[in-house]
This record gives C-alpha cells, sequence and structure tokens, in this order.
C-alpha cells in the first residue's frame, strides 16, 4: 500500500510502497478515509533533529498522519463489539493504559510516558497517511452516517480547541463574557465555532490573514488584525474591562503577550499553539486572579464530544482533500502556507 513516511530528520517525507498492516490482538485494522495534514507533522521533518527533547518518541521511520477517520476493516483478536464498514474517528494519543491519566481517556498527559516507545498515532506509530492504519479498539470513537472524509481534522484541530474551551468554561459563564481567539487556522476557525454553539460569550477573533478573519467572521466573531495597536483595539471591544478567556493557538512571544495584555481580572489564558513563545510575568501588571496555562490535545471522551457536535451540524472543518497521489503536494503546500483550514489526505476518495 501506498504511505506518506517520515524518513529523517530536516528531511522532507516521502511516498512510498509499504506491506498493509495486520491488526494485533485489540486493535482494529481500518481503511483509511482522511488524514489531516497538520504544522505539527512538518515541525516533525523540517524544525526538529535528534537533540530535540522528545525525538526519542518521534525517530524515523514511520508513517505521519494523526488525525485519522476510516472504515473497519478486519478486527484483532479478542475484539468485540465493532462491525466491519463503520465509520470511526481515531483518537490519536496513545498511553500506556493503566495510569490515572489513562484511566480517564487523558493518554496525552500518561504517568508512564518515558515508557512509552512513541507519543501515538502518526507521533512514532504508523500514522493514516497510508490506505490503512492499525489502531487500538479503545481509540475508535463512532461517526454514524457522518462524512468521515471531513471528520478527520476533528481527531486534533476539532478535540484541542474542545479541551481548552472545556477547561475555560468557568471563565465563560453568565452574561457579559468575552472570549479571544488568537490564530485563525485550522484550530482558530474550529475554535470560533465552538464558542459560538458551547457558550453565550462575543468571540473576538484575530489573525495576519484578511481570509482567515473573514471566515471568523462568516462564523460569527467580531475580528482584529493583528498589528501594533491590536491589544488597544482588542481591550476597546471589551469596554475597556478585559477578555475573560484568552486562546492562543499560535504560542509565539508576541501573541502570548497580545493575550497577557488583554486577560480580564480572573480571566484565563490557555496557550495552545506549540510554538515555544516565552514570556515575562510579574505580580505588578498580571491583573488579579488572571490565569496563565497550557493545554495539549483531549480526552477521549472530550473526541466523543467533538464527534456530536460534528453530527448535529454546529461545528464544521474546512477542508481541502488531496488524493494519495498528491499527498505530498498538501505538506508542501502547508509549508507554503497555501492551506486555509486543513488539508485533506483522502486515499480511496
Amino acid at each position: 500500500m501506498k504511505a506518506v513516511r517520515f524518513t529523517n530528520w530536516k528531511t522532507f517525507p516521502e511516498l512510498k510502497e509499504i506491506d498493509r498492516p495486520t491488526p494485533g490482538p485489540g486493535e482494529v485494522l481500518l481503511k483509511v478515509a482522511g488524514a489531516g495534514a497538520c504544522h505539527s507533522d512538518v515541525a516533525i521533518f523540517q524544525d526538529y533533529d535528534a537533540d530535540f527533547p522528545v525525538a526519542h518518541f518521534l525517530g524515523p521511520e514511520y508513517t505521519l498522519g494523526h488525525e485519522n477517520s476510516g472504515w473497519i476493516e478486519e478486527l484483532g483478536e479478542g475484539v468485540t463489539g465493532l462491525k466491519k464498514g463503520d465509520a470511526y474517528l481515531i483518537y490519536g494519543p496513545i498511553g500506556c493504559g493503566h495510569c490515572r491519566s489513562c484511566s480517564r481517556g487523558q493518554d496525552t498527559y500518561c504517568d508512564n510516558v518515558a515508557e512509552m516507545p512513541y507519543m501515538g498515532m502518526g507521533l512514532g506509530r504508523d500514522g493514516g497517511m497510508a490506505e490503512y492504519i492499525v489502531a487500538p479498539a479503545r481509540n475508535l470513537v463512532p461517526l454514524g452516517d457522518a462524512d468521515p472524509v471531513e471528520a478527520a481534522p476533528l481527531a486534533d484541530a476539532g478535540l484541542t480547541p474542545y479541551h481548552a474551551i472545556k477547561t475555560s468554561m468557568r471563565q465563560l459563564e453568565g452574561g457579559g463574557k468575552f472570549a479571544l481567539v488568537i490564530g485563525l487556522g485550522g484550530l482558530g476557525q474550529l475554535g470560533v465555532q465552538m464558542l459560538k454553539a458551547l457558550t453565550g460569550a462575543t468571540v473576538i477573533a484575530t489573525d495576519m490573514k484578511a481570509d482567515a478573519m473573514a471566515m471568523a467572521e462568516r462564523n460569527g466573531a467580531i475580528t482584529v488584525e493583528g498589528g501594533p495597536d491590536q491589544a488597544a483595539k482588542i481591550r476597546e471591544l471589551t469596554g475597556g474591562r478585559g477578555v475573560d478567556a484568552v486562546f492562543d493557538f499560535v504560542g509565539v512571544k508576541p501573541t502570548v503577550e497580545v493575550a497577557q495584555q488583554v486577560v480580564a481580572r480572573r480571566g484565563r489564558i490557555t496557550v495552545v499553539g506549540i510554538a515555544g513563545g516565552k514570556v515575562e510575568w510579574d505580580f505588578y501588571t498580571n491583573p488579579y486572579e488572571a490565569e496563565l496555562t497550557n493545554t495539549y490535545w483531549g480526552t477521549i471522551e472530550d473526541l466523543y464530544d467533538v464527534a456530536d457536535l460534528y453530527r448535529a451540524g454546529l461545528i464544521k472543518p474546512e477542508v481541502t482533500v488531496y488524493p494519495m497521489d498528491k499527498a505530498l503536494d498538501a505538506y508542501q503546500d502547508l509549508v507554503d502556507g497555501k492551506v486555509s483550514g486543513r488539508a485533506v489526505v483522502a486515499p480511496h476518495s
């Protein structure tokens, strides 16, 4: 079968012919419906090297793709209750399966991560940029009759903002609340939709790209363009009070600093983007009881919620679909900044 392989650090991936995998005990073989191309993938093959702090989890060679959906093709030994042909999202993180974090479905925070040979599907273990994928049966979230190709990015681009928003709901309860989305790529756009669906907050969104802001406006956000007076304009929209919950989907120093400048007292800044920006904090400039935190992906239970929102028509990822023989083009377009929303490779489309 064809698969997009990460072969070495600082090396663009290759489209290769590899053997079709076979599911082991407790696993399922799925015919891949869609695999989302993510900036995290680009960081792995373009930015990281063997000295990166978690490189031992991510070392080559393997198939990329951690945002995956597919139809069940074959059940491994001991798997029951699942039926061939049904469509599922695949929860990408894989932890030890028996610690406190994994027991609540939060494999991203596995207590025994240091003992794991990989971080998840497409992150050290073969992912979904292929015609078929093997996944633990536990990691499957049913899609019903929803379109699995369009839904594929929800496994990360939907799950990640949902978990960040869910953990900030205390700040958004009640009337007169404001939420700010910084960065309007695939995650930020879904974040805008989720905030509109789940809260009564006024949603403000900011980016440097006019087309991205136009898309956010269509989904109900008030937009502010990036620039030297960005923070002042955002505070003005809140009547000077500040934003109750800020979601930074970029995570570079300037974006976190904007978040710090606009957050309200008792507000919350959640840095979701993993660009690694470093900022200063001090008691006298931080609004009283304002929180600065971060999140990473979410739980399996969260992904069930995301799938429900999608089936109900409350969220809709913006996708550009590529056939398998154009899979490398999807990554090149991502590198070149040509992708609006999410690029999805559909091997069987």
